[in-house]
Formats: C-alpha cells, structure tokens, sequence
C-alpha cells in the first residue's frame, strides 16, 4: 500500500530505524556527512528535450542536503561549539614553565683589611624548569628544578646550587568535588550535543521545506493544467454562443456571460502561473545546484504526481510516543536541565571555604659550579614544607547570588520542558486531526467533482437544446473548475499534512532515510 511507502511501521518506536519500503519511495538511506552521492546527482542531473531539470522528491531532498548555503553554515556550530570542550579539558593539561634570569650589582664597601673603600661587582644566574598538572581531584602536583648561579666579588669563591623538588597541594573543602571540577567540561559536552540537535531541527525543517516547495510547485503545475483546460472549455463555450448569436437562436446579452467567463479563466491561468514561478525560485534557492549557469532560470520537470496514500493512520498515541523519544527541541530541553544540574554542582562547591594542604619536598647541592653541584644534590641537604592554607569571605554574598541563580535557572529549565513537553503533545494532535481532515477532505472533493462534471454536462445538454442560458453554462463550468482545484489542493495537504505530522513529532529524517546528527533519544531522570 502506498501509505507503508509514505509512513513507517510502529517499529520505529524500538528500534528508530527505516522500514524497506519507505526506502522504496525515498531512496537509499543518506548520512547527512555523504558527499558523493548528491555531487554526483548535481553533475549528472537529467534534462527533458525543453531543458528543464527532471527531478524525484528524493533528489531534491539529496540536493538539499548537499549544496543548501543555510544547512552548509548550520553544519559549523557542532564543530564550533566542540572547541569548548578541547579549552574545558585544557585545565587538566599539564603546563610546563622555565625561567631564566641574571641579575648584576655593582656596589662599595669598606675593606676589612686596609680599611678603604673599594668597588665590588657581584653577579648571579637564576635558572627553573617546572611541570605541573591540575587533576580532577583538586589536586595539584608540580616538579620544579632550580639552580642558581653566584659569580661573587674578587677575592671570593664561586658558591652555586642546584635543587630538585616535588610538591602537592590539595583543596580539602572547596575544589575538592571531582564532579564540580568536571562540571565544566561536561557542560561543555552537553553544549556539543545541544548544537547537534539543533542541526537534526535545522536539516529536519530544510527537508520538510524541500518536500513542501515541491508539492506547492506540483500543485500550481496541475492548476495551470485544469486552467488551461478550463480557458479552452470556456473559449469553445464563447465560440458557440456566438455562432448561435449568429443563427438568431440567442439573445446578444448572452454573449457577455461567455466572455465575462474566459476573462476570469485567464486570470486565473496568471494567479497560477506566479505561484508555480514562485515555488520554482523558492526549489532553486533551496536545492542550491553547483552549476550556476542561467542559475535562477531554470525549470523543473517532476517526476513525483500527487498521490492519495491508501491505509489506516497509526493512533494518534504512538504519534505523540515518538514525538516524545525523537523531538530535538525536547532532546534539547532534557540536556537543558542536565547542564542546569551541573550548574548547581558547580555553584554548591563556590558556597565552601577554600582550605587546601600543601606539602613540598626538595634537595639541594651545593657547590663551586654548576656540575659540582647537580652532582652534589643526593647530600644530605634536604629542605620540606607541610602546612595549611585557608580563605573564606565572611558573606560570600558572590557565590551564594551564583548558587541561588543556578537554582532557579534549574527550576525553570525543568518547567520549560514540561512546558515544552505539553506543546510538543498538542502539535501532534493538532498535526494528526488536520491529517484526518486532509484525508477526509481529499474524499468528499473527489466527490464533488465527479457530481459538478454530471452538473456541466446536463447544463451543456440543456444549452443546446434552448432550455439553459450561457450564464447558468459558465456557472457549470465554474463549479467544476473550482471542485477540480479543490481535488488537487485536498490530495496536496494531505501528503504536506503528513510532512508536518513527520516533522512535529521529529520522526522526518528517519522516515525519509536519512541518517543525521542528534538521532540518539537523551535519558532523562524527572526526580
């Protein structure tokens, strides 16, 4: 049936993934980071004899996905927004730092031998080589090597000293959550998959748009169809009213009713033709084709019709189960109140003391040089240092404002997603009934055309007969005109009515075959 061409079993509940005959309609299952596919699709699109681009739904779609300037700029932000987390992890790097310094002093003073005043010039090279690393424990721990080097004043000996240490200092209250240390980077990866979902609703609208222009462009092709027709309907209908004007079998008065009905007819033809004009620009704009030669002027040949699936829809109940799993904007909101969550960790570590332990070990060599005393460094001269540090501002106005902000911030977060929750029920339901109208709607049109065509052709009989006048003839033909603008119309919002249920309830890329990022439901623990 050609609803299981349109739709996807129940299966996608379980397992998210796309039945073999939406395949079918759709194509072949696309990453939205495949390239090949839709160049090769841009570079060998087919022509009618008119020149004009034949194209399926699906290579539009394709096209879309490959060449559209707004998905090209909305595909930068995971990558953007991923940097953070290489500056969040950067605070456990480990920093290596070196110093090198030489400081010179030339001065006076009395001599303890002869009792004059001589000048004297003292010189000495200060030299360090660090590692340190941040851990996630609160914890700091360095390596530092440091040598100094005293070139004293005549008369005096060479005296350097080279030392080699390690040291640790580690916060005992604030800083010393492994969780709160982490909340920055994990926020950051949250904001990752945020800016992911956001793409899956930025390529989900793009491919909803894409479906919907190219029905719209369908639509006004079939309405140019049944205008065209109708003109020439009307254009017989004047010709013979004024051959019978001719013959004396009518009054003239009848001939202004013809006429009258011909302008309309080709007024109509215009409306049309502007709002096929109007799709096309808008297919060109978003399927984006690489070749930019006569680039706004081309024409389209679809090889897609309307069709009226056939089958019966799923319970509105399994719409609103999907929605729920596969929605970006509510995946967005759940990682929402997750990064509120990491917040308020953040922000309860901030409300502590900072009291932190260090300890620091180190020996040092001494000696008349630089060698000597590197060698010199195993002696027993040893220097170590243990003691506590503490800080806290008595009103701590700052941190507690920062926690109380974090969490209302986190309240409102998890109201917005029951809000949103809400909102996301109420389109699917509304998206549902306006599919059942379509589909209601697409029967009782048919209907009424089949009935105006009857109504025309008794009319016309009539007509011919001399019992009918060209008014009620026109008035016919206008109402089949308008029942067979309403058929094509009906059966357009149905399928679109089945695009915009698809998209509300987030389930579209799957359905069409289309692998994206932020496909992945978000866990979420409502406590």
């Amino acid at each position: 049936m050609k609803l299981f061409i349109y739709c996807v079993v129940c299966s996608l509940l379980v397992t998210g993934t796309v039945s073999v005959a939406a395949e079918d309609f759709i194509g072949p299952r696309r990453s939205l980071a495949t390239n090949g596919a839709a160049n090769a699709m841009a570079n060998n699109v087919a022509l009618s004899p008119d020149g004009k681009i034949e194209i399926a739904i699906q290579d539009a779609i394709l096209l879309a996905l490959e060449n559209n300037r707004a998905l090209a700029v909305q595909r930068l932000q995971p990558m953007i927004t991923r940097t953070f987390e290489a500056q969040e992890r950067a605070v456990f790097d480990p920093l290596l730092d070196a110093q090198l310094s030489q400081a010179a002093t030339r001065y006076q003073q009395v001599s303890s031998s002869s009792e004059q005043i001589q000048d004297l010039f003292d010189r000495t090279t200060y030299g360090n080589l660090g590692l340190s690393m941040y851990l996630p424990t609160g914890s700091k721990i360095a390596i530092l090597g440091t040598t100094t080097l005293d070139e004293p004043p005549l008369y005096s000996d060479n005296f350097d000293s080279t030392r080699g240490g390690i040291s640790l200092t580690q916060s005992l209250l604030k800083g010393n959550s492994i969780a709160a240390n982490l909340a920055s980077l994990r926020q950051a990866r949250l904001n990752t998959s945020i800016s992911e979902f956001e793409l899956r609703g930025f390529v989900q609208q793009l491919v909803a748009d894409v479906e919907t222009t190219y029905w719209n462009y369908t639509l006004a092709w079939s309405q140019i169809r049944i205008f065209t027709d109708s003109l020439k309907l009307a254009d017989n209908q004047l010709a013979e009213t004024e051959e019978r004007i001719k013959v004396g079998k009518l009054a003239k008065l009848e001939l202004y009713a013809a006429q009258a009905e011909v302008a309309a007819r080709k007024e109509a033809l215009i409306n049309a033709n502007s709002a096929m004009e109007k799709s096309r620009l808008l297919l060109i704009r978003l399927i984006n084709l690489p070749d930019r030669t006569n680039f706004w002027d081309r024409g389209f040949v679809m090889k897609n019709q309307p069709f009226v699936p056939e089958g019966e829809l799923e319970d509105v109940a399994l719409h609103v189960a999907v929605a729920r799993k596969m929605r970006p904007d509510l995946n967005q909101a759940r990682l929402q109140v997750q990064r509120g969550d990491l917040e308020v960790v953040k922000t309860r570590n901030g409300l502590l003391p900072q009291m932190d332990l260090f300890i620091a070990l180190g020996e040092t060599g001494y000696a008349d040089s630089f060698a000597r005393s590197v060698k010199n460094i195993n002696a027993d001269h040893y220097d170590t240092t243990v003691g506590l540090q503490f800080e806290f501002p008595p009103l701590n106005r700052d941190a507690r404002a920062r926690n109380r902000r974090a969490e209302l911030s986190r309240s409102s977060a998890r109201q917005a997603l029951d809000n949103l929750d809400q909102l996301a029920e109420l389109d699917v339901r509304t998206a549902y009934i306006e599919v059942q109208r379509a589909r209601e709607q697409v029967t009782a049109t048919a209907v009424t055309r089949q009935l105006q065509e009857k109504s025309l052709q008794a009319e016309q009989e009539k007509f011919r007969v001399g019992k009918s006048t060209s008014l009620l003839v026109a008035q016919a033909e206008r109402n089949l005109l308008v029942s067979q603008i309403a058929e094509i119309e009906a059966v357009v919002t149905y399928l679109k009515a089945f695009v915009a249920l698809y998209r509300l309830e987030g389930s579209l890329l799957d359905r069409r075959g289309i692998d994206a990022p932020g496909k992945n439901t978000v866990a979420f623990n409502e406590d």
